[in-house]
């Protein structure tokens, strides 16, 4: 489970290295430009996808004591502040440099999981139950489905925009062994 689930935050990191490098290439005003998206422009949709991985980081901490190894890999991050406007250029080059602090912060986090945090309740509220929640490796799957999707939702309008983007595939170099870091 652990080779599998950094797979899947190490794809996290490859597609939104892949987003950026795209929408950078924009200017301010097209990142910014009302897409009709429910997060509005393209810069929108990035910020959600970061928020998406910081909220997702936030509850994984309250899955653990304080002194746990893996929450150390989380700790670079809570001093970690997304810029809500992302219409000035060093606001947005501060929301991309926060992704590789968060998709690094992702990669150790899972790195330092051993087998039995992968089944450790996370707390969810919105999932019901009693108490409310879910497994870790449910929680971290449904992190990679959440990238995936708005990236999916970038993918729509940079086709709109006839700017090609492919990012949905597995880097080749992701496949190959060893996944996890010795």
């Amino acid at each position: 489970m652990k080779e599998t689930c950094l797979l899947f935050a190490q794809y996290h990191k490859a597609g939104n290295q892949a987003i950026l490098s795209l929408i950078q290439t924009l200017s301010p005003a097209e990142r910014e430009k009302e897409r009709g998206s429910y997060y509005g422009s393209l810069s929108g949709l990035v910020r959600h996808i970061a928020e998406g991985t910081l909220f997702f980081q936030g509850l994984f901490k309250g899955a653990f004591s304080p002194e746990a190894p893996a929450l150390k890999a989380l700790s670079p991050l809570e001093s970690l502040a997304l810029p809500q406007d992302t219409a000035a250029e060093e606001h947005w080059k501060a929301l991309v440099a926060a992704f590789e602090d968060l998709d690094e912060g992702l990669i150790r986090f899972v790195s330092a999981l051993d087998a039995a945090d992968f089944t450790i309740p996370v707390p969810a509220p919105w999932y019901g139950g009693t108490p409310p929640s879910v497994p870790m490796y449910f929680l971290l799957h449904q992190l990679t489905m959440h990238g995936a999707h708005h990236r999916g939702q970038i993918s729509q309008i940079l086709d709109e925009l006839k700017i090609a983007n492919d990012y949905s595939g597995i880097p080749a170099a992701l496949l190959a062994p060893p996944l996890v870091p010795r």
